[in-house]
């Protein structure tokens, strides 16, 4: 008898670390479009983050994220793909923080916790055009540091919608944390607008606790962050905003403790 407990004690475990785990924020809700993008002359770096939560150890090895072509843009007109995972602040982070922003409290982290890119070698990604979109307000250039911080946003924003689908070549190791994931997409001739997805998240997401705002910085602000919602929108009831991705998992076979029982 303590043999077969110990052998389906042990298959039972063994087929728990088969399982994958999928974040996925849900679908687009054409409430806004943030721009990020990596810092290739002649255009800055533009980081827009959104979040996820892990509770155990986990390889990262496909995600997507939805967005928007503008400009005339189309998916040819991609160039370079990053994907960064930051932590959260003040892990990765230079304390106490340059006071440039009104806080960093559930903010990204200063320094990328991990990075993957088309130019390194270590990402792939296609990309699939889904049609004409706009989101009701953007935020492009107004990222500012206090007190200039809320403008508003730029205003409606309009062009083709856009599935980047990435595959990690070397799969991303996060053990149990709270993470932030940042898209990059470089665009010739437009920009890459990463689209608003419902908050809460409602199905077809996949809610999670704590979910925390969307947030944005260019080189100019870096290291610090703002939250698109709270400080750049503003207003007597900031909106906030849940950006579209999903992100596909598998737990790491090296961080699973197998136990035995008899023999």
């Amino acid at each position: 008898m303590k043999v077969l407990l110990g052998s389906f004690l042990a298959l039972t475990m063994i087929t728990s670390a088969s399982a994958q785990r999928v974040i996925n924020n849900g679908s687009v809700d054409g409430l806004m479009a943030v721009a990020s993008r990596p810092g290739i002359s002649p255009k800055i770096e533009i980081e827009a983050a959104d979040d996820f939560v892990l509770n155990g150890f986990f390889n990262a090895y496909h995600a997507t994220f939805t967005g928007l072509l503008t400009g005339g843009a189309t998916v040819s007109s991609i160039g370079v793909v990053n994907v960064e995972i930051y932590r959260v602040f003040p892990k990765d982070s230079t304390t106490p923080p340059s006071n440039n922003v009104p806080t960093r409290n559930n903010s990204p982290s200063d320094e990328a916790f991990a990075t993957r890119s088309t130019a390194d070698g270590n990402l792939t990604f296609t990309a699939t055009a889904l049609g004409n979109f706009s989101a009701a307000n953007s935020v492009l250039n107004g990222i500012n540091k206090s007190p200039g911080q809320t403008t508003n946003g730029e205003g409606p924003v309009s062009g083709t919608e856009v599935l980047i689908d990435v595959t990690f070549k070397t799969p991303i190791g996060l053990p149990a944390d709270h993470y932030f994931i940042v898209p990059q997409v470089q665009v010739t001739g437009g920009e890459f607008m990463w689209l608003s997805s419902t908050r809460p998240i409602v199905s077809p997401g996949l809610p999670f606790t704590p979910d925390l705002q969307a947030w944005v910085r260019n080189a100019n602000l870096d290291p610090d962050w703002l939250r698109v919602g709270t400080d750049i929108v503003g207003g007597a009831t900031p909106p906030t905003f849940n950006l579209a991705f999903t992100l596909d998992l598998r737990p790491d076979p090296s961080n699973i403790i197998y136990l035995w029982f008899g023999q």
